[in-house]
């Protein structure tokens, strides 16, 4: 005989044993074995293998072993795809039994086999149960269209269910609304920007209709969607109010939470005089004290919605302060949260009462408790000014007691206190001072260097007391280290003569031994200001300080509204919106409150603020690329006298940021003119203009009648009445510049740019070895010399500077166009600022335009390209204009009068060779003119015009 006897059995195994009694004849032996497979189920054996088997006992009218293979089902369709379209067509069948029961069970199962293979054969028997005659089954296919529509989206709009679903909002039984509502609602979710709650009075009517008559969790599937409606008025808000409030009274505490939600939401909208206002406040405060009575952990849900409750209207709960009082076998979780909401209700009227409470509680024996109560002691000082007093005799009876822990805490509060009311109570410092030696608590230590620090002339051995933590400074908290610091550099400021050494013993301890930057950083400010200007010194570290507010705690209000529309759900628990603890899109919807009525505020409209017209300010020097990179590489050796020559690439460069200029006038008659044919214009960049304007073009079209007749009627221009200079801007102040201030202005005098600059010296030392550099921009300004200060800067002198500019330099687009950004060095540092060019610094002398040439221009330039401006109070006659523009080389080329009002077209051309085009419209007795420009870079526009107003107005 061989070993293989060992690995043979005549036992079958359970699986065996199953199968057989799942294919018996008897019922009974069916039921006991499809029992025997959901135990085994239910308890993580694999038993998989006897789908087929299962499957095929649905074929029973004995509703107690459908559910039991239907449950089957659910759990191993996912791993058994191809088995489990077997089990479709009696599905399909049992979804016309002449049994509600079994039509809803089937529709139930088909929406929890989540199987892409198997939706598809669902959607018929889903619409059948949705307008099934049974409310039972309709109510099934509901949530079905939820499920169903979370494995295929597409499928459940493209089949229309959620059109059937929206229908059975109006069904007459109340239940298959909840569900309908509650299937809506979750899709919608998944889907925040769709309309599927079409929310309408008429919809709210009928969902309120419904709400009497469904079960618990249907009223909470309802008012959650009521919560999501906006009323169109203090009426409609009044009426949904006055129907929601009898759910009030329910039994089920998530029913009266969803009620609560509904109403604080529709409050918002009513008038704070209306009677019925007063009579909601007075029903909101019984159902939220019946919460109070039930087991802790719901008691802890109730008291984390009570508490944003509270935040937003305390006057629902002002009078049910005795509900908070805590109970001695309250667990301290729901201990710390009455705290929290006593100090929230906390008043002049029932002061006396909540301080004799938290004495009481400051003696017992749960730590966490105690202290939460002593620091209640001290908010409430802080909240209420009348009680502080006794606040702080009850705080001191509490330092007595010599309790570590109490005292520690005391020693914090107390320190609130006196930034609270300054002046009043520092008689109690003594006491404190004696119970030094007892703290070891971060917080207390920290607390009681800083009461020491600040009031160091009223106590006569402060300087004792602050050497004392100077012995283990390095192994104190960062806290108590920067809190030392400051404190020992206060006494220094106001006894100088006893505590140099100290202040110089800690300084150096900061600074020199110590690891920690932030208190290094502190130390190194403190040393400076004291070795530079004890004055300022004086002014920075013994500042009055800002009183502290009330309650620091209180949730921000744009938060607390999001958070009273989920009153209910996980985010009023953790006082979080949903956003920040549900993943992927989900729970993400920002929900806020309407506004009252008569706010001015729209209740439709979200944040106005988000797309609003106000723009963000602009930035001092706009990221262009690296600029700071830029500015950085920058050599900032004051360059040589002569200016570089221009490199083709670099003209090119400027040509092409605005889009290459009426080139046809600029090119090289020889080579571009022959070539043209008479087009008037030509592709772009075609190098640096000529100085001189070709008289006429070969063969320019025809002028004829309309605009060619204007040019008969020339004259008018006189002779220029030299350039505006605008006044010098301050460029860099002395404050960001180690005491270098900057102001500055642009010039074109005799065809030469130049920026006029006055340095002023502000710091105490001289300053020396000056140069400067721009950041490449957009039409190539740079240096074209050195910067000339040729004498030492000393303190507070000013030096007026000169500097010749040029337009070859490198050219980068900037936003906006003539931003100018700027590095000045001297011995003491770099230091960089922006400013901004008048763009009539580069109207050359020679824009003045053939009048054939302009009107040939100006028709082939695209209307698109033309912007129009207003130029207001404007008191000049068209030739005082015409002289004023041209001296800043703005030329007319012609004037025409017609019905009183005048013409002038006019010229002007760029270092760049860009030509601008324009007509200046201006009416006799009309202080406001019209401005037309066009040009082929339509970005230089808004900037022209901008020079028109400078030069026109000053």
């Amino acid at each position: 005989m061989t070993d293989s006897k060992y690995f043979t059995t005549t036992k079958k195994g359970e699986i065996f044993e199953l199968k057989a009694e799942l294919n018996s004849d008897k019922k009974e032996k069916k039921k006991e074995a499809v029992k025997k497979v959901i135990a085994s189920m239910t308890v993580g054996k694999d038993v998989s293998a006897l789908f087929p088997d299962v499957v095929n006992c649905m074929q029973t009218d004995n509703l107690e072993l459908k559910k039991l293979v239907y449950l089957y089902l659910m759990n191993y369709a996912k791993s058994q795809p191809d088995m489990a379209i077997m089990a479709v067509n009696t599905f399909v069948k049992d979804c016309e039994d002449p049994n509600p029961l079994i039509r809803a069970l089937a529709v139930r199962t088909m929406g929890c086999i989540r199987v892409d293979k198997i939706t598809e054969y669902l959607c018929e028997p889903l619409r059948k149960c949705l307008k099934d005659e049974d409310p039972y089954v309709r109510k099934t296919a509901a949530v079905c269209v939820a499920k169903l529509h979370d494995i295929n989206a597409q499928l459940v709009e493209d089949q229309g269910f959620l059109d059937t679903l929206k229908d059975l909002i109006s069904d007459s039984n109340p239940m298959v609304v909840a569900n309908a509502v509650a299937a809506l609602s979750e899709i919608a979710e998944s889907h925040p920007n769709s309309n599927l709650l079409d929310l309408n009075p008429q919809t709210i009517n009928k969902l309120l209709t419904a709400l009497n008559e469904c079960t618990e969790w249907g009223q909470i599937f309802i008012l959650d969607c009521l919560a999501n409606y906006m009323p169109r008025d203090d009426r409609e808000s009044q009426s949904i109010c006055e129907r929601v409030t009898p759910r009030l009274s329910h039994a089920n505490s998530a029913v009266v939470l969803s009620a609560v939600k509904v109403l604080m939401k529709f409050m918002e909208m009513l008038p704070k005089d209306l009677d019925y206002y007063g009579t909601l406040l007075k029903k909101l405060a019984p159902p939220l004290v019946t919460l109070l009575s039930a087991e802790p952990e719901l008691q802890y849900v109730a008291l984390r919605n009570i508490n944003l409750i509270v935040q937003k209207r305390p006057e629902i709960l002002k009078h049910e302060m005795k509900v908070f009082f805590v109970k001695y076998n309250d667990p301290i979780y729901v201990k710390l949260e009455k705290l929290d909401i006593m100090i929230r209700l906390a008043s002049q009227a029932n002061i006396a009462q909540v301080l004799a409470e938290l004495k009481e509680y400051a003696t017992e024996v749960d730590v966490d408790f105690v202290r939460k109560a002593v620091r209640a002691i001290g908010r409430c000082a802080i909240k209420v000014e009348q009680s502080a007093e006794r606040c702080v005799s009850t705080l001191l009876d509490l330092i007595q007691t010599k309790v570590n822990y109490v005292v520690q805490e005391a020693i914090v509060v107390i320190k609130d206190i006196f930034r609270k009311y300054p002046n009043k109570y520092e008689s109690v410092i003594a006491t404190l001072c004696e119970n030094l030696d007892s703290l070891d608590e971060p917080e207390a230590r920290a607390a009681m260097i800083w009461i020491v620090g600040e009031y160091a002339e009223r106590i006569d051995n402060a300087d004792e007391l602050l050497e004392s933590f100077l012995e283990g400074f390095h192994d104190e908290s960062t806290q108590v280290q920067l809190q030392l610091l400051t404190a020992i550099v206060k006494l220094f400021l106001k006894k100088p003569t006893e505590t140099q050494e100290l202040v110089q013993q800690v300084l150096s301890l900061a600074t020199q031994d110590s690891d920690n930057p932030d208190l290094r950083d502190r130390g190194y400010i403190y040393w400076r200001l004291l070795s530079t200007d004890p004055v300022a010194a004086k002014e920075v570290v013994l500042a009055e300080k800002p009183l502290i507010s009330e309650e620091t705690d209180l949730i921000e209000p744009t938060l607390l509204e999001e958070l009273i529309c989920h009153i209910g759900t996980l985010a009023s628990v953790y006082h979080k919106p949903p956003s920040a603890f549900v993943e992927g899109s989900r729970g993400v919807q920002h929900k806020r409150i309407p506004a009252r009525a008569g706010s001015g505020e729209s209740a439709e409209s979200p944040d106005v603020g988000q797309s609003g017209s106000a723009e963000a300010p602009p930035a001092v020097i706009p990221s262009q690329g690296d600029l700071l990179g830029d500015l950085l590489n920058l050599d900032l050796a004051p360059p040589t006298a002569t200016i570089p020559s221009v490199q083709p690439s670099m003209q090119m460069g400027a040509m092409d940021l605005l889009g290459g200029g009426l080139d046809s006038l600029m090119g090289d008659e020889s080579d571009t003119l022959g070539d043209i044919g008479g087009s008037p214009s030509m592709g772009a960049g075609l190098g640096v203009a000529p100085a001189v304007m070709p008289t006429a073009l070969g063969s320019t079209p025809a002028v004829g009648g309309g605009l060619g007749d204007l040019f008969d009627l020339g004259g008018g221009v006189g002779m220029p009445s030299g350039s505006y200079v605008p006044p010098k801007a301050m460029w860099l102040p002395a404050m960001k510049a180690k005491g270098l201030e900057i102001s500055g202005t642009f010039a074109r005098r005799g065809g030469v740019i130049q920026m006029d600059l006055s340095l002023t010296n502000k710091a105490m030392s001289v300053m020396t070895d000056f140069a400067i550099q721009f950041n490449r921009n957009s039409f190539g300004l740079a240096p074209a010399g050195p910067l000339q200060v040729l004498t030492p800067l000393s303190p507070n002198q000013t030096i007026d500077v000169s500097l010749p500019l040029s337009t070859s330099g490198p050219v980068m687009k900037m936003e906006p166009l003539n931003n100018l950004q700027v590095a000045v060095k001297n011995n003491i540092d770099v230091f960089y600022f922006s400013c901004q060019y008048p763009l009539s610094l580069l109207f050359v002398e020679d824009g003045k335009m053939d009048r054939q040439v302009f009107l040939a221009t100006w028709k082939d330039i695209p209307n698109e390209n033309e912007s129009q401006f207003q130029i207001k109070d404007i008191h000049l006659n068209s030739d005082a204009a015409s002289n004023k523009l041209q001296g800043s080389n703005i030329f007319t080329i012609a004037k025409r009068t017609v019905d009183g009002q005048d013409m002038l077209y006019q010229s002007v051309k760029l270092t760049n060779g860009i030509w601008l085009l324009a007509e200046l419209r201006m009416q006799t007795g009309n202080p406001n003119y019209t401005l037309s420009v066009r040009c082929r870079a339509p970005d230089v526009s808004q900037f022209v015009y901008q020079c028109y107003e400078l030069v026109l107005k000053n």
